[in-house]
């Protein structure tokens, strides 16, 4: 594969994981907002479904494509802006991880809450706030990122 190939497919793939993941916080926070229980269910369901379809296979295939141009350009991975978009990358990562357990379970707690037609539990709602809350980290992490990968800032040389 060519540099200019993995650099394309590279770039596709972080406008992906960027906007199903800006995209599904958007609708889930409003369907939250909303107090309507069908549209809650329904929007988690469809937030878990986007996570396994389009945020999965992203977020793996972001550090390979990334690190494999590290290679291909032959730059070592100290360079300053390979190492902080790592750092920063990992951190995200260490947000969702979390944030996929949440939204599973979130999706489970509105299934059971339409089937039973009781309202939203006090566990619903703490793992929203937690959910929101992981992502305003991620969210300014993965901006970050993408500043890097840009302009790849020389500091210090």
């Amino acid at each position: 594969m060519t540099y200019m190939t993995l650099k394309y497919l590279h770039i596709l793939s972080m406008v992906m994981l960027f906007g199903t993941g800006l995209g599904s916080a958007f609708y889930k926070w409003m369907a939250d907002r909303s107090g309507n229980l069908a549209h809650i269910a329904v929007t988690n369901r469809h937030v878990v479904l986007a996570d396994w379809i389009f945020t999965t296979p992203t977020v793996i295939f972001q550090p390979i494509s990334g690190l494999w141009m590290v290679y291909l350009l032959n730059l070592p991975i100290i360079t300053p802006w390979v190492a902080t978009s790592l750092g920063l990358y990992l951190l995200a990562g260490a947000c969702w991880v979390p944030v996929v357990w949440l939204q599973i379970r979130m999706r489970q707690l509105a299934d059971i809450a339409l089937q039973s037609a009781t309202p939203l539990t006090d566990q619903y709602w703490r793992y929203a706030r937690i959910w929101f809350w992981l992502g305003v980290p991620a969210f300014a992490a993965m901006l970050l990122v993408v500043l890097l990968m840009v302009f790849k800032f020389n500091w210090g040389g």
